[in-house]
């Protein structure tokens, strides 16, 4: 049997991660949505979105990547919200039978605004 292989990142929140205000939560969190968009622009991540109603708050983030894991993990390391201090990397490679998985190119979106637009 053929597996495909993809790099896989997890963002989780850090325990330290700093105590901000919301306006500034608010300009690290579009800084980060323009950078994971500007990497799925470039079709470096294949897929990428928020976790919801997890049973462990720490994790925030789940991204499908059509690049190695090290290569990966240097831009995941780039994310700003990585740099501040306020999430951090897991990587790992995820196998399935191959042909099983297929992507679209839709856009991700760049900020906060465009998330919640209709």
């Amino acid at each position: 049997m053929q597996f495909d292989r993809y790099t896989v990142i997890l963002l989780t929140l850090r325990p330290e991660a700093p105590v901000m205000t919301d306006e500034e939560a608010t300009e690290l969190q579009n800084r980060h949505l323009a950078h994971g968009a500007a990497l799925r622009d470039r079709g470096v991540i294949l897929v990428r979105g928020p976790l919801t109603e997890q049973d462990d708050e720490r994790y925030r983030g789940f991204s499908i990547w059509s690049i190695d894991q090290e290569t990966a993990r240097h831009h995941a390391e780039a994310d700003p919200a990585v740099v501040a201090g306020r999430l951090a990397v897991e990587v790992m490679t995820w196998m399935m039978p191959a042909g099983n998985l297929h992507f679209s190119d839709v856009p991700s979106p760049r900020s906060i605004a465009e998330a919640t637009a209709d």
